[in-house]
């Protein structure tokens, strides 16, 4: 049977062993010849005699379903499916599945990463010195500061945990609060208009859906303490990226670290004129440990689905769950 696999990071590992095991399935397999997340266009003349898709962060709407007659499994190479049109699949009877909780620790080190080099100015710091330039530039600590994790699912919690090595204080707010996992580990849980109104830094761990489209607007980053940082590793749909410039300009906000953007890749943008916006590609889970664990996943639900077997890593349509 014939197998589309689109996910760049996957496709660059050939030899490896979720590649093997998936050529030992199927000796039909299509590759993605982009080099990047698929466009309907892109993507309907590659899916259309497909059977199975180990899909990347390509834009699978209702009309790319419409012309794959064939599909049966959607196995998502990544947590997040607000890219694939759920209720068309529902329609067609298509399974989606994705692969929870394994790209955790690559996210929440790079959400880290990001929240240090805005708060020390390191990229430009960086630049500047190789430029013969010796620039003195006040950061700012993270320890004993604020941190506010919206969406404590398994990268919130990974986050967290490297919030606690800072010593901060640590809020959190998700719509399906674990208490008795955030009281235990030294997370107080709060509302959204709380960690908005206290945390120094915010980071951003939600599914982009219906509800969280833009939950960064204008007013809510004006309700934010003055300089707080917001870093975001999740979908760049959840942020107002023109109102956040505004803030950004205006000092309002102390600075952005974003590995997501609503338009991916992003082109032209206010936000990479300013010194205090770190940016990276949706390189979240790109390490050598994520990038194998979530081949090997996405290659068994496929497999499985196809097989007729059990998946446990099958996603409702209309549960999606928190991002991980």
């Amino acid at each position: 049977m014939k197998v589309l696999v689109t996910p760049t990071s996957f496709t660059s590992a050939k030899g490896g062993a979720a590649m093997e095991l998936l050529k030992s399935f199927s000796n039909d397999l299509v590759f993605n010849p982009h080099g990047k997340p698929l466009s309907e266009d892109e993507l309907i003349p590659l899916i259309e005699p497909c059977e199975g898709f180990i899909a990347g962060l390509d834009y699978i709407t209702k009309k790319v379903l419409q012309h794959a007659p064939k599909l049966k499994v959607i196995s998502r190479y990544g947590v997040g499916v607000d890219r694939v049109d759920l209720a068309a699949a529902k329609e067609k009877n298509i399974i989606v599945c994705n692969t929870p909780g394994v790209n955790a620790n690559a996210a929440a080190d790079l959400a880290f990463a990001l929240l240090l080099c805005v708060a020390r100015k390191i990229p430009l710091l960086d630049k500047k010195t190789k430029q013969g330039e010796w620039p003195r530039s006040n950061g700012f600590e993270l320890y004993g500061k604020t941190i506010g994790i919206l969406g404590l699912g398994a990268i919130g919690k990974a986050v967290a945990k490297r919030a606690s090595g800072f010593s901060m204080k640590i809020m959190a707010y998700d719509p399906f609060m674990n208490c008795e996992y955030a009281n235990a580990n030294g997370i107080i849980p709060s509302s959204f208009d709380e960690v908005i109104k206290e945390a120094d830094f915010i980071s951003l761990h939600l599914p982009l859906i219906s509800e969280t489209k833009n939950i960064i607007s204008l007013d809510v980053m004006k309700n934010m303490k003055k300089g707080a940082v917001i870093i975001n590793t999740s979908r760049g749909g959840l942020i107002d990226e023109n109102a956040a410039y505004e803030l950004l300009v205006s000092g309002h906000l102390g600075g952005f670290g974003l590995d997501a953007f609503e338009v991916e890749p992003p082109g032209a943008s206010p936000l990479f004129s300013l010194d205090n916006v770190v940016v990276t590609p949706h390189t979240g889970a790109h390490t050598s440990d994520a990038t194998i664990a979530m081949a090997d996943m996405s290659v068994k639900n496929l497999i499985d689905v196809l097989s007729g077997k059990d998946c446990a890593n099958i996603v409702s349509e209309k549960l999606r769950p928190p991002q991980s």
